[in-house]
């Protein structure tokens, strides 16, 4: 990774709103239905924030992550999370080279623009913690020395909900760093049949053809774009709004542990996004409410009465949604 070209200024109104809708169309020539993962995965990426993927392996995150590498231009890298994965399999390592007689620094796999974390509840703790940095901070601290990644960057980490024999859950300081926690389940009957007449027309191999994806966005225009979500108007009452919503889960019958500050600013920088890809330049407390449950589903814990009846922290949301006034448009 060598972006060290000067930055473009934000990309805005129209023109923002057209170059989103360019990349989730091309995008979605490849990851065929989910629309609403698709979107949630573009308003995290257009927010610059990360996200954790929840799904049962077979259903297309590997490709999502490369589809949206060839259609932005960016670099992509994916790491198998397992038991024995050590840190500095993921950030490098220092490297003895005998001809200079000095050490030489080994980039690791998270030097890249798109990063899949693949089953990364497989891994120890001390292995998960290698991405917090980068993640909080857009750097990667090697032998002693900070290593600053030119953006954008993104991760994208998943972990399979079925199977929890010997995996490590996620501590809840490293799931807050994650923007947003994406569900993805099977796809409708009508885009499983569409999807395996493409993998499977006149092909022998058992992968998509990406060649259909056209790249529309680089990184530079990427990162400008991300600037210019930051910039899109937000109404001190729709940030009340948000902030509401955040504070009521803190005191909501049944949740053991509430969204913190940091909930708050994903509702906000996720509608931002939101608005976006409505072709708005503002966001609204629809936007907000859109992007509610994604961005305080792995936020809040719940009691263990709630769990023994069976319920879900969507389930405790959407009543907490529902009580929650929003602001008049």
């Amino acid at each position: 990774m060598t972006d060290t070209a000067a930055p473009l200024p934000p990309i805005a109104g129209d023109r923002l709103a057209e170059r989103a809708a360019a990349v989730r169309n091309e995008v979605a020539k490849a990851f065929i239905g989910q629309e609403e993962v698709l979107d949630q995965i573009l308003i995290a990426l257009l927010a610059g924030g990360h996200v954790l993927i929840e799904g049962v392996p077979g259903l297309g995150k590997t490709l999502l992550v490369r589809a949206l590498g060839q259609a932005l231009e960016l670099e992509y890298a994916r790491v198998q999370f397992t038991p024995d994965l050590m840190p500095s399999d993921i950030s490098g390592h220092a490297v003895y080279d005998p001809k200079t007689e000095s050490f030489k620094i080994r980039r690791g796999p998270v030097f890249t623009h798109l990063l899949l974390a693949d089953e990364i509840n497989r891994a120890p703790a001390k292995t998960q913690s290698a991405l917090l940095e980068v993640m909080q901070e857009g750097q990667v601290t090697i032998e002693g020395r900070a290593f600053v990644l030119p953006p954008p960057f993104m991760a994208l980490a998943t972990q399979n909900p079925v199977e929890q024999e010997g995996t490590y859950p996620l501590p809840e300081a490293q799931l807050d760093r994650f923007l947003l926690k994406v569900l993805i389940g099977y796809p409708r009957p009508e885009d499983e049949a569409r999807m395996v007449a493409q993998i499977t027309g006149g092909r022998g191999g058992g992968d998509f053809e990406l060649s259909q994806v056209r790249r529309v966005l680089g990184a530079p225009e990427l990162a400008a774009m991300q600037r210019g979500v930051a910039q899109v108007a937000v109404d001190p009452a729709v940030v009340d709004y948000a902030v509401r919503i955040a504070t009521a889960t803190r005191r909501w019958p049944g949740i053991a542990l509430g969204a913190g500050p940091r909930g708050s600013i994903a509702l906000v920088r996720a509608a931002r996004a939101q608005a976006v890809l409505g072709g708005r330049d503002f966001a609204t407390p629809d936007d907000v409410r859109t992007v509610a449950l994604p961005a305080l589903r792995h936020r809040i814990a719940l009691a263990p009465e709630l769990q023994i009846d069976g319920q879900s922290p969507d389930d405790v949301l959407r009543a907490l949604l529902a009580r929650v006034e929003a602001p008049r448009q």
